[in-house]
């Protein structure tokens, strides 16, 4: 059985996207036990080989890839050869991914199948298994040559803001075969896009290809944080003081449900950027399992929010912004009262007021934890409505 979870390091953030020096935290080595002497209120899925993991994780979704095929309770085959989206050349169909001894290989082959030259295999988790925060633990190995492109991502199971990339794309990881020996982590919305020239994201010099890596991302309200093997390599902070040109889902969309997305492109705009090596083929991506954890609140979250203190006018019409608050275990969200009075809630720190005519208005804002605990009101803002 696979017991491979290597130590946890977490670093600080500046500002926005940059990553700085590690610190050391829990160690999240899967011990079964967590670190608390509280009482779980979260149940583990029972094909989860690390139940939990220090600091009051809960493995509440997971794939050992313990059968000996592709669990269809848990993953959807996409089957076409649009591309992607990026000019990739290979056919998508479901012969190309098979599980043996506790492994999920997708495999890319150089063959005639209709409409391309190339198969290989995409599978999903689309309404088998959506996820909002939470911790995701995948542990993959590469392929080995020029024309691969790998990818563990996610996409939103409703696309609320509108299509690509209105509403999101988390790349957990994504390698090119022409460029061994780097992994990337990438966000794609509306404001921080490839298209536009403004993509962001951060990478590692690794060796991918001859051995399993650890791919982790930590998914907070407001914050994406990026680990392999343990060593944080990219963090995005939303900060709304420096995205006030845009709504805030324009430049942070993930407060929506994601669904998991394990894949095998050849060729494309960037995989594909210095050809393809036909002599590399059957190429292989290879993934040991999946496993998604969520916080148990309930046993750990003992304090409510500090208030909201500082609420700003944004240069957006009828919008405003605060700074976010101190809580223990992090704020779900934020109820906005208007003249005394609940109006609305708010996922992160930036609201804009609608339905409401011209004039002025108190506005007041409560900051909300995961278990319902509440702050104090904030100090009274007060919004002219045009």
């Amino acid at each position: 059985m696979k017991k491979i979870l290597l130590g946890l390091l977490i670093l600080t953030a500046t500002m926005f996207l940059i990553a700085c020096k590690p610190t050391e935290n829990g160690n999240g080595n899967g011990n079964g036990n967590g670190n608390n002497n509280g009482v779980y209120t979260i149940k583990p899925v029972p094909d989860c080989e690390v139940p939990y993991l220090d600091g009051g994780w809960v493995c509440t979704w997971a794939d050992e890839f313990e059968l000996d095929r592709v669990d269809p309770f848990k993953w959807n085959f996409e089957i076409n050869d649009s591309g992607g989206g990026n000019n990739e050349l290979q056919y998508y169909i479901s012969d190309n991914a098979t599980v043996e001894d506790g492994i999920l290989t997708i495999t890319a082959k150089k063959e005639t199948y209709l409409t391309r030259e190339y198969t290989s295999s995409r599978i999903t988790t689309s309404g088998k298994g959506d996820f909002k925060y939470g911790r995701f633990q995948i542990r993959a190995k590469n392929p080995v040559g020029r024309g691969t492109w790998p990818a563990i991502w996610m996409m939103p199971t409703r696309s609320r803001y509108g299509g690509w990339p209105r509403s999101g794309e988390i790349d957990i990881m994504e390698y090119v075969g022409y460029d061994p020996i780097r992994v990337h982590a990438t966000i794609h919305t509306a404001k921080f896009n490839h298209k536009q020239g403004t993509q962001i994201g951060g990478n590692k010099i690794i060796n991918s290809t001859d051995q399993f890596l650890v791919y982790e991302l930590l998914w907070e309200p407001g914050k994406l944080t990026w680990f392999i093997d343990g060593e944080q390599i990219f963090r995005v902070v939303y900060n709304p003081a420096l995205n006030d040109d845009v709504f805030y889902h324009e430049a942070h969309p993930f407060d929506q449900e994601f669904f998991i997305i394990l894949n095998l492109a050849i060729g494309g705009d960037w995989g594909g950027a210095r050809g393809v090596d036909d002599s590399i083929f059957p190429a292989t991506f290879q993934i040991d399992y999946v496993r998604y954890y969520e916080l148990d609140y309930n046993m750990l979250d003992k304090e409510a929010p500090n208030a909201v203190e500082n609420i700003f006018k944004s240069s957006l019409e009828n919008t405003f912004y605060w700074d976010r608050p101190e809580d223990d275990y992090g704020v779900s969200h934020y109820d906005i009262y208007v003249d005394g009075e609940k109006y609305h809630t708010a996922n992160l720190e930036q609201f804009t007021l609608r339905g409401k005519p011209a004039g002025s208005y108190e506005i007041q804002i409560v900051a909300v934890d995961f278990t319902g605990k509440e702050s104090p009101k904030s100090p009274i803002f007060n919004h002219t409505q045009t």
